[in-house]
């Protein structure tokens, strides 16, 4: 009878596939994969995954790509319920940023037991580049503010390795030269344990600036600088333990220690800019909880992402902070072309008497508004929210004659024109010199979003604010 059963749900499996599939009953025939994106009928039948065979992983390890699977061997599903398993595999391998392409499919039958074939197309790993960086909170501060000033610019390189033993490991090395004198070291994903389920990362920074910024006046920020010596020398280390249990859930425990030797003369022009004198020192305690769930996290079209952050700096008068930081975003398609973005970040500090160097919020990294890319807004809670309306322009691949190296000789690229709007809000008990203090925000725009490699996010965008300022700006990406 159980042989009936399944005679009848291949029957049906083979009906409804037609000429789309290739389809028989032996180990070396392709009966369903992500590529074909066939349909498999429904069937009560629970079909067992005797073998994962896996193919085109040169570097990275086996077992790595086996952490990242929604199915096991042993486990049992209904056809169509291993065909959702499969495509939550493909996507959740290609969001490691592994791989420039992942093919999960159903290689043969036999009997109730299903032979399951995952082949891989893995990225280029090393990147020796050079670096060069401005200074200056964003690209367009520096063009229209400092004149395009090479002064202003650190040079150097950047050693990256995203795989470093094969298990989606990374290891970066920049040294640094210019306005800013550095030399840092970062490790991430060395995992602990055989599950691959605890990780550690750790980080080192040591370095010389010519220039600190010291206050906030008319939204803007003032720096202290002095061409011919430095202002400040700074050391940054901090060690990271995190808990992925599952695939899409991670919780990060962090331990970091920062240290600031700094010209006295900040101190005179603005009492507020520490409670500490001459050296800034303390410990930093931090918790993130991260959810994600996307089709792709470079640029996502599908799904949402969700993380709380809390952060303890200091343990003492002179240095307390209390940090909590919510963000959520959420993406939807509408149709093969168009996606919705919706996205909410909120920051809350304790207590509300802090100095100058810990009401950094908007303005700062990732946490910005468009229209506002000049200003920076200190306080001690706020947000934001933004909605996006992109539509895919174009989707392609351009070839790179590269015989000898054949994951070079492929660059895709992906253009989405978008429009967007913004609406913020941050609190200061002491406002002072500063008008977008205590008051709600908004701005909107227009813009172009460039995916090139998969993994690269270059943002052109038209923006304006409620204050009538506008202009074009350029980002990188700006997901968190």
């Amino acid at each position: 009878m159980r042989g009936f059963r399944f005679f009848v749900a291949l029957l049906t499996c083979l009906c409804a596939c037609g000429a789309k599939a290739q389809v028989a009953l032996t180990a070396n025939a392709l009966i369903y994969s992500t590529e074909d994106g066939m349909a498999i009928p429904d069937s009560a039948s629970q079909f067992t995954i005797k073998h994962i065979v896996i193919s085109g992983n040169n570097r990275t390890r086996e077992a790595t790509i086996l952490r990242e699977l929604s199915f096991q061997e042993g486990d049992e599903y209904a056809l169509n319920a291993l065909v959702d398993k499969f495509a939550e595999t493909k996507q959740q391998l290609m969001n490691t940023g592994m791989f420039r392409s992942v093919i999960v499919s159903l290689k043969s039958l036999q009997g109730y037991d299903v032979y399951v074939a995952i082949s891989v197309v893995e990225r280029w790993y090393i990147y020796p580049i050079p670096f060069i960086r401005v200074v200056d909170r964003n690209f367009n501060e520096w063009v229209v503010k400092q004149g395009m000033n090479l002064n202003r610019v650190n040079y150097g390189i950047k050693l990256t390795h995203n795989n470093t033993t094969g298990r989606n490991d990374k290891l970066e090395l920049y040294f640094v030269n210019g306005f800013t004198k550095q030399v840092a070291i970062r490790y991430n994903n060395l995992f602990l344990d055989k599950a691959m389920k605890w990780a550690l990362d750790f980080n080192v920074a040591w370095g010389k600036n010519h220039e600190v910024a010291y206050n906030t006046i008319n939204d803007k920020q003032v720096a202290y600088k002095n061409n011919d010596e430095f202002v400040q020398s700074f050391l940054r280390t901090g060690i990271q333990v995190s808990y992925r249990r599952a695939i899409k859930t991670k919780h990060t425990f962090g331990f970091s220690y920062h240290y600031d030797n700094v010209d006295d003369t900040l101190f005179h022009m603005n009492p507020s800019y520490s409670r500490q004198n001459k050296v800034v020192r303390y410990p930093e305690l931090s918790y993130t909880l991260r959810h994600n769930n996307v089709d792709f996290i470079p640029y996502p079209k599908k799904g949402y992402i969700g993380e709380v952050g809390l952060v303890k700096r200091g343990f003492n008068s002179q240095m307390n902070l209390w940090q909590l930081t919510t963000k959520g975003s959420a993406y939807w398609p509408l149709n093969d072309k168009y996606v919705f973005n919706l996205r909410l970040v909120g920051v809350l500090k304790a207590p509300f008497r802090q100095t100058y160097i810990t009401k950094h919020l908007m303005g700062y990294g990732d946490m910005y508004m468009q229209g506002y890319e000049y200003n920076v807004i200190d306080g001690v809670a706020g947000g934001y929210g933004k909605v996006v309306l992109a539509r895919q322009l174009i989707n392609t691949a351009v070839r790179i004659p590269s015989k000898k190296i054949e994951r070079l000789n492929h660059m895709p690229i992906a253009v989405y024109a978008k429009t967007y709007g913004n609406m913020g809000y941050v609190y200061d008990p002491k406002p002072g010199y500063n008008q977008l203090k205590n008051r709600v925000l908004y701005s909107s725009g227009v813009g172009l979003d460039f995916v090139v490699l998969t993994n690269f996010v270059f943002k052109l965008e038209y923006s304006f604010n409620q204050f009538g300022q506008k202009g074009i700006y350029l980002h990188h990406r700006d997901h968190f």
